[in-house]
């Protein structure tokens, strides 16, 4: 439980929340990449376009802090009724969304072990909320 009352999110949640955002996301791609077909010409985006990449890494970070900043739920975790809070229960910050979006990153290096700490962390927190300061909960 955190100050508010709200139980931690535990793994299954979260994972069914995640693929959720990747199939929307994977749809956001798809506009994107019309969009910019269109805005080309009709000419297709070259293999391993940095910019490309970085746009869409753009694209991604954007998805992820808007939806945090603004009431803490992306539509996967709307689906799942989760919300990303700060500890105390506020809603997130930029800072505390850009530290949480970069720590989550880094944290697939070792494959998923950040996120597979839920499972043993007492509160249920994935070392990325605890680098950021952050949780994710369960609302009714």
């Amino acid at each position: 439980m955190n100050r508010n009352g709200h139980p931690s999110a535990g793994l299954p949640r979260r994972a069914a929340a995640i693929c959720y955002d990747l199939l929307l996301f994977a749809g956001l791609i798809m506009v994107l990449t019309l969009a910019l077909v269109l805005f080309r010409g009709g000419e297709a985006v070259p293999p391993a376009s940095w910019w490309y990449e970085a746009l869409l890494l753009a694209a991604h970070c954007a998805f992820f802090g808007i939806s945090w900043t603004r009431g803490g739920q992306t539509l996967g975790a709307r689906a799942w009724k989760l919300r990303v809070t700060a500890m105390d229960g506020r809603d997130l910050t930029w800072r505390l969304a850009a530290l949480r979006y970069l720590s989550a990153w880094l944290l697939l290096l070792p494959p998923g072990l950040g996120f597979l700490w839920a499972c043993w962390d007492p509160d249920g927190l994935c070392w990325h909320d605890r680098l950021s300061g952050t949780r994710v909960v369960r609302i009714p």
